[in-house]
């Protein structure tokens, strides 16, 4: 959520942003017509309390010294706390369109992202490796897991329909291999705090991370709770600290979170909708980051690094491109992606997204921090990025590692988690 101080006072930096994103600009004039209306409400309730509170001290006084009020001090109470209490009703509409409206109000671009109104003016920063050289025309991950008897996708429909996996075996054992590779290198090399959080959280907990009111469409909801299944951990860890005042000898914070994720991928039939690249349940590993803000910028290059460390340590082939103004996310200042080489598709595969959200989410959820004794609180800057995404990774792991008869090669780091297997045969 941005600063409304800072709409008022920047209404044309913000709309600006908003052409650039290619978002809905009227927004912004929907917000300061609210706003207006709601302050100007509000100070003169503060004046009308002022006066109310004047005269109630006379009508005290009076009473203290044995003397009733005028019945038209009295009437003149009356009058005014007639119209506070109408100024109220009014104001409170207005100030709940307001802040309702900044919340759909997206992120400002950093000043390097680069302008552009999708994926084609998305900016290469660097490439890691070389496409495989495979003996064979590369299979599909979806066929090559089928056909090792590993991955079932029409079992999977049968018992929760379209776009969910069913992992037997050694696929199974892969996708647990995964997860236990990246929670350690991201613990014991790159210095997060693993924790697991629940996947289930409030309404309040999704809005202070950007997911709603703007996307509740794809959110899967159980109404009689009011609880929302997570679509990353991003939500609940960064929630960890919501209404919290960090001190600074304890930033940054950096987790490092495996969950299940959910998302209903509403608008998107059609899409991706064979093997694993877009399912409604899938597994992640989330990295989490809270900063002041002169180092967030920083801390989104390391963290950028981080997530790239598992696809160099499992050679995989990849790149990282700059998110422009027209495909960044909602919430993001900036954001690198982070796509992996599917030799099936001849091309590169988002797998990770590592975004710096400023103090975007930390206002909504009120996350701040103290430089020290005495000084005023500020909002922390947050990051996060997928670290990797399991499934996806999964899907390039068969891709990337097939061989021609069929098998596929296990990379070597992840040998050690499934008991020294080298080969996946059928």
């Amino acid at each position: 959520m941005l600063d409304p101080k800072f709409i008022r006072a920047n209404a044309k930096v913000v709309k600006e942003a908003q052409n650039n994103r290619h978002g809905d600009e009227s927004l912004v004039d929907k917000f300061l017509a609210a706003d207006e209306k709601w302050r100007k409400a509000t100070f003169e309730i503060d004046q009308l309390k002022a006066e109310l509170n004047v005269a109630s001290e006379g009508i005290g006084k009076l009473k203290k010294e044995g003397k009733k009020a005028s019945e038209d001090v009295l009437s003149q109470v009356k009058t005014i706390s007639d119209k506070i209490k109408k100024l109220e009703d009014e104001a409170r509409p207005l100030e709940e369109l307001a802040r309702s409206v900044a919340l759909i109000i997206p992120n400002i671009p950093h000043s390097t992202v680069p302008l552009g109104a999708d994926a084609s003016s998305n900016k290469e920063i660097h490439r890691f490796g070389q496409p495989p050289k495979l003996d064979a025309a590369p299979k599909a991950h979806w066929e090559i897991g089928k056909e090792l008897g590993i991955l079932d996708l029409e079992r999977a429909a049968k018992t929760s329909g379209s776009r969910f996996a069913t992992l037997f075996g050694a696929g199974a054992a892969l996708e647990r291999a995964l997860i236990s590779f990246m929670l350690d290198v991201h613990t014991k090399e790159s210095g997060y705090r693993e924790v697991l959080a629940p996947y289930m959280v409030t309404r309040d907990s999704m809005q202070g991370t950007g997911q709603l009111p703007k996307f509740e469409e794809e959110l899967y909801r159980m109404k009689d709770d009011e609880l929302y299944l997570i679509p990353t951990a991003e939500v609940s860890v960064t929630n960890i600290h919501r209404e919290e005042i960090l001190k600074e000898e304890i930033l940054p914070i950096k987790y490092a979170s495996y969950s299940a994720c959910f998302r209903r991928e509403a608008g998107s039939y059609g899409k991706d909708i064979k093997g694993l690249i877009r399912q409604h349940q899938f597994n992640k590993v989330e990295l989490v980051k809270f900063c002041k803000p002169s180092e967030s910028y920083g801390e989104l290059e390391s963290l950028t690094q981080d997530a790239e460390k598992i696809l160099k340590l499992l050679g995989l082939h990849y790149r990282v491109v700059l998110l422009c103004t027209g495909d960044l996310g909602f919430a993001s200042a900036k954001t690198y992606d982070i796509e992996v080489w599917f030799p099936s598709e001849n091309r590169f595969r988002e797998i990770s997204s590592c975004s710096n959200f400023e103090d975007f989410q930390a206002r909504r959820a009120n996350i701040r921090w103290r430089g020290g004794q005495g000084s005023k609180p500020e909002f922390v800057h947050t990051l996060n990025g997928s670290g990797v995404a399991v499934g996806r990774l999964f899907a390039a792991i068969l891709e990337n590692f097939q061989q021609k008869d069929g098998s596929v090669k296990v990379p070597e780091p992840l040998k050690k988690y499934l008991n020294g297997l080298d080969i996946i045969k059928k």
